[in-house]
């Protein structure tokens, strides 16, 4: 009862800190579960892609509701991410723990610096450069990407990536898909995290359903993790217009950090 009751409360955590922060908000579902329940990392992944697909799905079919989400390009990046996802589990049954929780803390770093660029750009009032020429370039008069090879490639490129990463680490992404957009593409923000939900979605829901049918899942925390996960989803978008914003995303980017430096420590010992 008390391990149910804990996986409910991190899932609820996941979730809030996924409406609050945006895509790459589910990055710390899996240092939850390491370090509250004590699992292996190789036995968190598929619980934190499974919470991650469940809560993702959501906010990607209210983006789709909006218009904002771009099907298409969300299709060529799960479809190459989907391919790849299943490499990264293959590999993550393989790798020691210890060298694969310090990758994880790398990339928890990656992400944290990244989201405090990001907030520090929205205070100073300035906005993060984008390319003039770039692989996709939206047609204003049809509304719709402009689909070139270099578009596509890079598309799947970045889809893969993510894949590998969702397989390998049990992360949804979102530190690879958003940059990736902003670098290939020249769509509007909104745009490029409602996409990115969408890939993450798609991904999260192949890697983990692969999981499962493997015998990966811990059903035990798993159901409940995903169903706190939800929970905190709806919670944090009731809150999301009183508390989002620059500042939270600095706590959030120097709490990955923290938490980096405990994977670290984690691992050394």
């Amino acid at each position: 009862m008390l391990t149910f009751l804990l996986a409910c409360a991190l899932g609820l955590g996941v979730g809030l800190v996924l409406a609050l922060t945006g895509a790459g908000g589910a990055i710390l579902a899996v240092p939850m579960l390491l370090f509250a329940l004590h699992l292996p990392l190789a036995q968190a992944a598929p619980i934190s892609l499974l919470a991650v697909a469940i809560s993702t799905g959501l906010g990607a079919f209210l983006a789709w509701r909006r218009r904002a989400l771009r099907y298409r390009a969300a299709g060529v990046m799960a479809a190459a991410g989907l391919v790849m996802a299943p490499l990264g589990q293959w590999l993550a049954q393989r790798v020691p723990e210890r060298p694969l929780t310090m990758l994880f803390a790398v990339v928890l770093v990656i992400a944290a610096a990244r989201t405090l660029r990001q907030a520090a750009r929205e205070l100073k009032g300035t906005r993060a450069e984008r390319r003039d020429e770039v692989p996709c370039r939206l047609d204003l008069q049809v509304g719709r990407l402009h689909w070139t090879a270099p578009c596509a490639l890079a598309l799947a490129a970045t889809g893969a990536l993510t894949g590998l990463m969702s397989g390998l680490l049990g992360v949804g992404g979102g530190f690879v898909l958003v940059p990736a957009m902003m670098l290939f593409t020249d769509l509007p923000m909104q745009a490029v995290v409602a996409t990115s939900m969408g890939v993450i979605a798609l991904v999260s829901s192949g890697a983990a359903a692969l999981a499962a049918w493997h015998g990966q899942v811990l059903w035990q925390v798993g159901a409940p993790f995903a169903l706190g996960a939800i929970a905190g989803q709806a919670l944090g978008r009731v809150w999301a217009q009183r508390l989002g914003g620059p500042r939270l995303q600095q706590g959030f980017g120097v709490l990955s950090l923290l938490v980096a430096a405990g994977l670290v420590l984690r691992a050394a010992l």
